[in-house]
């Protein structure tokens, strides 16, 4: 698909608003630019599935994104919660390709409207959410900004909090912000003095990091909250 022009892209963002807000909460989206963007959906996911490389399919993702905005943009701008397939896939897109903030609007939208993911993905979006979110921060980009990590990985826990997910999920999440919350206190050097905002940071992950293994006993924190208690033990009476 060709870069779309801003008056393109205008039109494009028109109908998706038209589109989605006659469509029920629940119900199918239908329409023209509904089916040229599940067409276009369709010949982007060959492309991919004809590259094996993991790390060329996310420069791909990455690149071919911007050819949803407007549709997406309409969607969130004046949806139901009508079904739509293209919206949820370009949620899981974003997240692989480190649009971390974008694919949190779609999320909450997705969450709050109770859609699915397309049949391919074999899970709901809670636990999708879960999943890849916390894999995005224990070993992906996401960790590469402790705060926005922290704020996101917070923004998935309170979204997914009354959805049915497996416990080993909803642990990984916990884990993951209780990690990035670690390194927004000492900055990775666990020798350091805990004070003022470092402490409360630390409070935080011991709370997340206990409430992990609450959820989960094989979560593989127990030696991390071991060695926060001696620290927050330490601080405490000092």
């Amino acid at each position: 698909m060709r870069e779309l022009s801003p008056a393109q892209r205008h039109k494009a963002r028109v109908l998706a608003e038209q589109a989605a807000a006659s469509a029920d909460p629940g119900g199918p989206t239908t329409g023209s630019q509904y089916e040229l963007q599940l067409y276009q959906l369709l010949e982007d996911r060959r492309r991919l599935k004809n590259i094996q490389s993991i790390k060329s399919k996310v420069v791909l993702k990455a690149q071919l994104l911007p050819n949803y905005h407007a549709w997406i943009d309409g969607v969130l701008a004046k949806g139901k919660g009508g079904q739509d397939d293209v919206l949820t896939t370009i949620l899981v897109w974003s997240i692989d390709a480190g649009d971390y903030e974008r694919a949190v609007q779609m999320a909450r939208y997705a969450v709050t409207h109770k859609m699915t993911l397309p049949d391919q993905y074999n899970r709901d979006i809670p636990t999708m959410l879960l999943d890849e979110f916390s894999e995005a921060f224990l070993h992906g980009k996401l960790a590469e900004d402790p705060a926005l990590a922290a704020n996101i990985l917070a923004q998935i826990g309170e979204l997914t909090e009354g959805s049915d997910a497996p416990d080993q999920a909803r642990a990984k999440l916990h884990k993951a912000l209780g990690y990035a919350l670690l390194v927004l206190a000492d900055d990775g050097d666990d020798k350091r003095d805990l004070v003022d905002q470092s402490l409360l940071y630390a409070q935080a992950a011991h709370g997340s990091l206990t409430r992990a293994l609450e959820l989960f006993q094989g979560v593989g924190v127990k030696k991390d909250i071991e060695i926060l208690e001696r620290r927050l033990k330490k601080a405490e009476q000092g």
